[in-house]
């Protein structure tokens, strides 16, 4: 009997390690074919570039950024000065003449250069998005999968309790619930990232409910696989791919959020930079007359962004969709 169990055992293991080994190969397969048909979406190249080139200056912030994000008792002097490629000489507070390096997006009402802190700015509007997104994909894929796998009563009620949430505006509930704590960038990541999921449990609990009528899913439970098992290792992978196009565009979506609410105050407090409380002095027109960079290069950095992020969730979806010939 003991040598028995032990080849069986053996046998168990070996049609794992296969499986597995198809497994790995399949999805190597997958993605040299997704990223085959990534690259004829032009837009999606490019904007996987942008996207690129903005993430690595957010990260290397420190060493590109001119001056620090929090400016200088010096800084004083230098106030709404207009966008410059070219050093210039000023005077410090001492009334030291010292040579100042150039303010490519110019100077805001403090004088702090708005390069360095568009720059710095960018770890802050950039991670939330990724970071909100990444629990939303949580929670929404744990819930879809319970939803659509179990089916009946439980789908049922699970999926009443999703239609109610998203019953509730959703900017008046992030407005609320920030007037509520403290504003900060913890807040607005687990704000953003508590309320945007309700999209990504509906998505998965259809693929769940359509993926449950294939003969893999009768094999799997017919051989007894537990349904963790069948859950996550047979039925979630082949519905991984609207899940990979809703994250992408929830992060644009998670920027224009937070963005949104540093605008109003709620989000990103000062003098932590972000590209939204940047934008707070756009309310006034003598900032949108008289100093517009102040304005103009955090917003259009907010644009370019969620842009990119567009037009590569469309070119994702594109590349992922299963019916589009190789």
């Amino acid at each position: 009997m003991a040598e028995l169990r032990i080849n069986n055992k053996k046998k168990i293991n070996d049609v794992l390690a296969a499986e597995n080994a198809e497994y790995s190969d399949t999805l190597s397969k997958k993605l040299k074919i997704i990223w085959r048909r990534l690259k004829k979406n032009k837009m999606a190249v490019l904007s996987l570039i942008v996207l690129i080139i903005l993430y690595s200056s957010a990260i290397f912030a420190s060493l590109i950024a001119p001056y620090a994000p929090e400016g200088t008792a010096d800084d004083i002097l230098q106030v709404d000065r207009s966008p410059s490629f070219r050093s210039y000489e000023d005077y410090t507070m001492e009334g030291e003449l010292v040579k100042f390096r150039p303010n490519f997006f110019g100077r805001d009402e403090l004088g702090r250069d708005v390069f360095s802190r568009c720059l710095y700015a960018g770890r802050i509007s950039l991670s939330v998005g990724f970071v909100s997104v990444g629990i939303s994909v949580i929670i929404g894929t744990i819930w879809g999968c319970i939803a659509g796998y179990y089916g009946g009563m439980i789908d049922n009620i699970m999926m009443r309790i999703v239609d109610a949430i998203m019953a509730i505006p959703t900017f008046i509930l992030l407005v609320t619930v920030m007037a509520l704590f403290t504003p900060n960038i913890f807040n607005v990541m687990v704000v953003l990232g508590l309320t945007g999921w309700t999209g990504i449990a509906r998505l998965v609990r259809a693929e769940f409910l359509s993926l449950m009528q294939r003969d893999f899913v009768e094999a799997a439970k017919c051989i007894g696989a537990r349904d963790k098992r069948i859950i996550f290792r047979h039925v979630l992978p082949n519905a991984v791919n609207p899940i990979i196009v809703s994250a992408t565009m929830g992060i644009a979506g998670a920027i224009l959020s937070e963005s949104a609410l540093s605008f109003f105050g709620l989000g990103v407090q000062p003098p932590t930079a972000s590209w939204g409380n940047m934008l707070m002095n756009a309310q006034e027109l003598n900032t949108m007359v008289n100093t517009p960079w102040k304005a103009f290069y955090p917003g259009m950095l907010i644009f370019i962004t969620v842009l990119s992020f567009n037009f590569l969730g469309d070119g994702l979806r594109d590349a992922l969709d299963p019916k589009l010939k190789q």
